[in-house]
């Protein structure tokens, strides 16, 4: 009897004609081409905290730095970071730290990742380091998302009023107000300057938009001057609404920066020269550097910052003097870093509804002009008849 128990069935599988697309091999000149095109674009910032967490997971997993290298080299899909991953790859084969050769690329790694991943070669907790780096990039990530997500409405309500506006002007006020060209009695004075609004942006069209440019271009150029820029910055914290949003959100960078840096045991000069380049206003900017060279005399933050109570308020200045006395300055940056975080991020979510008021008043205002302008010389046309 044939023993059929431990006998494979056969499969009888129809012809599968499937057909593998080859990957198209590039020419020289389109590799020249995308080369080129890659060091002109800048490395994303997803990217960079995915390489720094990937590279992470991997020294917790038990391989090394080299090992890691090989393999993002490989699975990263960006160009410039693959480039630059294999370079750093090289260099640290002929037996470099990874901080000395991630100075070299100051734009994708900013010296506040390298200097902590430095304490943690120091001190040898790469795995460590390379986690509070991550953790540092993903909370700035959350901030700047935050900031950036909330300024949308805001910049689509000014593109919409500006392309109403332009709307109005040029085509359907010169097709209403043409009526009141030959009009015998005087037109209110609110009709005459809409009439000469209307006739100047005809007539001057390429120069406005000439002046426009210019002046946008004048602008950014003069911001490149540092003088000037700190001046626009100092202006920025006295406005109304944003000066109170601005200055939570260099606290937040200053107190986050801070606290990460002191937690991989970076000295506290080093840590505040660090956290005035993190800071985007130059009037923190210049306070923490004025505060390093302070340090450098013995004095301590909390008493330097004392000294300017409207860019550091006292709660700020208050936690960090409890932190120095008791030897726990990170973990009380860390709960100023987290409050004004919530802070920027309740306030961002809540912007809208700031602003709204703003914009429907310069909206009625507008409105409320050109009404009045078109509808008082008809009223007295209907009159006269």
């Amino acid at each position: 009897m044939e023993n059929t128990e431990n006998k494979k069935p056969e499969l009888d599988l129809p012809e599968m004609n499937i057909k593998i697309k080859k990957e198209r091999k590039l020419s020289p000149f389109e590799e020249k081409l995308n080369d080129f095109v890659s060091k002109l674009s800048k490395v994303p910032f997803v990217d960079k905290m995915l390489f720094i967490h990937h590279l992470h997971i991997m020294v917790k997993a038990g391989l090394s730095i080299m090992e890691g290298l090989k393999i993002l080299s490989k699975e990263t899909q960006n160009r410039k970071l693959k480039a630059v991953i294999d370079e750093i790859k090289t260099e640290v084969e002929k037996g470099k730290q990874l901080s000395e050769v991630l100075v070299k690329y100051p734009k994708i790694f900013p010296s506040l990742y390298v200097s902590m991943i430095r304490a943690g070669e120091t001190a040898g907790k790469m795995e460590e380091a390379l986690e509070q780096v991550y953790d540092q990039m993903k909370k700035n990530h959350d901030l700047t998302s935050t900031i950036r997500g909330a300024m949308i409405y805001p910049a689509v309500i000014v593109v919409a009023m500006i392309g109403v506006g332009a709307l109005v002007v040029f085509y359907i006020l010169p097709q209403i107000l043409v009526m009141f060209e030959e009009f015998d009695s005087e037109l209110p004075a609110a009709t005459r300057f809409l009439m000469w609004i209307v006739d100047f942006s005809k007539k001057y069209v390429v120069l406005i938009v000439v002046f426009s440019v210019s002046f946008i271009a004048g602008w950014i150029r003069m911001l490149k001057v540092l003088k000037f820029k700190r001046f626009i910055h100092k202006m920025n914290l006295k406005l109304p609404i944003a000066g109170k949003i601005i200055k939570k959100i260099n606290l937040a960078r200053f107190s986050l920066t801070l606290s990460s840096l002191l937690k991989s045991s970076i000295p506290i000069i080093d840590a505040t020269i660090i956290a005035s380049e993190v800071v985007g206003n130059y009037t923190y900017k210049d306070i923490l550097r004025y505060a390093a060279e302070n340090l450098k005399k013995g004095e301590t933050l909390s008493s330097i910052l004392l000294n300017f109570p409207d860019i550091f308020p006292p709660m700020v200045t208050e936690m960090i003097m409890v932190g120095e006395e008791t030897g726990q300055s990170e973990n009380m940056l860390h709960e100023l870093s987290t409050y004004y975080s919530d802070e920027v991020d309740q306030t961002m979510k809540n912007f809208s509804t700031i602003i709204e008021p703003v914009i429907i008043l310069t909206l009625g205002l507008g409105v409320a002009g050109i009404a009045v302008s078109v509808l008082m010389p008809m009223y007295a046309m209907t009159e006269n008849f």
